[in-house]
């Protein structure tokens, strides 16, 4: 059983409790708008971090990261990306992929929007952690954690960051 620390959208923010809510977590994923290096590095130093870049991130970011990122964890198929959409709103750069080669996990960032879903068509979930970081239009900041054991998805809890 792998337990994943997923977040996004940090925006050179990196909340403290971060480390709290992840420390029996395996890995961190992060799905783009870092911010900058230093919070990439932060992550990795607590825990081993995956992750894509974001359309805020610049070429520290970019040399480092790529922008979609397609792994296996156990027997779960990942497609992590920052831009992505969500069920029956996929973005135009990874529709064609997602529907010739569908994931059975596919994760996205960007829109600040907490979203878990499934997309019955595709059988894969759809997760979009929302924004961890203080800039954006949200009112609240969220993390997720999930369990992968084998080829299920399990244990998902949304975490809400309080304002300090």
């Amino acid at each position: 059983m792998t337990k994943i620390g997923l977040l996004s959208d940090t925006h050179n923010y990196l909340h403290p409790a971060v480390f709290e809510f992840f420390e029996k977590c395996d890995e961190i994923w992060h799905a783009g708008d870092i911010g900058n290096i230093l919070i990439a590095d932060k992550i990795a130093r607590f825990k081993p971090l995956r992750a894509v870049y974001g359309n805020i991130d610049g070429q520290d970011i970019r040399v480092v990261y790529p922008k979609n990122l397609r792994f296996m964890c156990e027997n779960v198929d990942v497609w992590m990306t920052h831009i992505g959409g969500y069920p029956g709103h996929y973005s135009i750069e990874v529709r064609n992929e997602l529907f010739r080669n569908p994931p059975k996990l596919f994760i996205s960032g960007h829109s600040h929007i907490l979203k878990v879903m499934y997309d019955k068509k595709l059988q894969l979930l759809h997760i979009n952690p929302g924004a961890a970081g203080k800039y954006g239009f949200q009112r609240v900041k969220t993390l997720i954690r999930f369990e992968i054991d084998s080829d299920r998805i399990q244990n998902l809890e949304v975490i809400e960051l309080k304002d300090l």
